[in-house]
């Protein structure tokens, strides 16, 4: 069931739980988060990077015809929006919503930028993600981490100055993998803050790869309604190839890298809480799922 974030988030933000949000590039992965979706009974949002596909015009129809099928609540993201041109093109490859970042920018270009995308947006009957605060990288920790940390009275101000309709915020995260032992921590307090401050607004958390299951899990009770994750479905699925024991059927790597994924995936949404939390529409069927293996060598 092909749906806009907001429509996913509003309920999640009302009903005090967070949405998966993997990033996909293909039909596999996609296939293995509807997949993950279906067995949990969860709503699922499909983050895509504007450079993960070479069209991602073509890649949005494939995604649409995938989220049609289920009965799964799907949206369709612009993960990390960099542009105009980007978000047309996402627009116009069918996407549900798109993420506009200008967290890098002064809050007056941030804001302005924003607004524009925003009507854009709207007009299309697309909802818009923005990032208020900036998430920085894992590997420059030390600094990124409190180098930009949301404000939650600045974030209030920048919700109703742009009209987004989810706004991720810079809580102690941080973008890709963690230096070995490296152990991230969340200012909670700060959280609560700005949920307090922005009225219970739907809010997102990046970069939620490497943080403990414990926290994240405390983090989506207190506020978080969408969680990116990206960096540990990934190692999850390269684990699982790297042990793999293919017997000479080669074949089966595409088997074993989708279900490693979506079995990361279940746990994920697990944790979030969103488990058991789509809606159904009457006579809705699932996905038509892969079949492992088609054939022996």
């Amino acid at each position: 069931m092909l749906v806009t974030m907001k429509e996913i988030l509003d309920k999640a933000s009302e009903e005090n739980y967070a949405v998966a949000a993997p990033n996909v590039s293909n039909e596999i992965n996609a296939r293995a988060c509807i997949e993950a979706a279906e067995d949990m009974k969860a709503p699922l949002i499909l983050d895509v990077a504007y450079m993960a596909a070479p069209d991602i015009v073509f890649l949005g129809g494939m995604l649409r015809k995938l989220a049609e099928q289920t009965y799964v609540p799907v949206a369709i993201n612009l993960d990390h929006g960099a542009s105009l041109e980007q978000v047309q093109m996402a627009i116009k490859g069918g996407f549900t919503s798109v993420m506009f970042d200008r967290s890098s920018c002064p809050d007056e270009e941030n804001i302005r930028e924003v607004q524009e995308i925003v009507k854009l947006a709207h007009a299309a009957g697309v909802s818009v993600e923005a990032e208020y605060g900036h998430v920085g990288r894992a590997t420059n920790y030390d600094v990124d981490r409190d180098a930009a940390l949301t404000d939650p009275e600045k974030a209030r101000e920048y919700i109703e100055a742009t009209g987004v309709d989810c706004l991720a915020v810079a809580i102690g995260t941080a973008h890709g993998a963690y230096p070995k032992g490296f152990v991230p921590y969340l200012d909670f307090e700060r959280l609560v803050a700005i949920k307090k401050a922005t009225h219970h607004f739907p809010l997102v958390l990046h970069g939620s790869s490497g943080t403990d299951n414990e926290s994240l899990r405390k983090a989506c009770q207190l506020g978080i309604n969408k969680v990116n994750i990206n960096t540990d479905l990934c190692q999850a699925t390269a684990k699982a190839v790297k042990e793999a024991d293919f017997e000479g059927k080669s074949m089966l790597v595409f088997h074993v890298a989708q279900t490693a994924f979506k079995e990361k995936l279940k746990e994920m949404i697990e944790v979030y809480g969103s488990a058991g939390k789509a809606w159904k529409p009457e006579g809705a069927k699932g996905i038509a799922r892969s079949k492992f293996p088609r054939r022996s060598e």
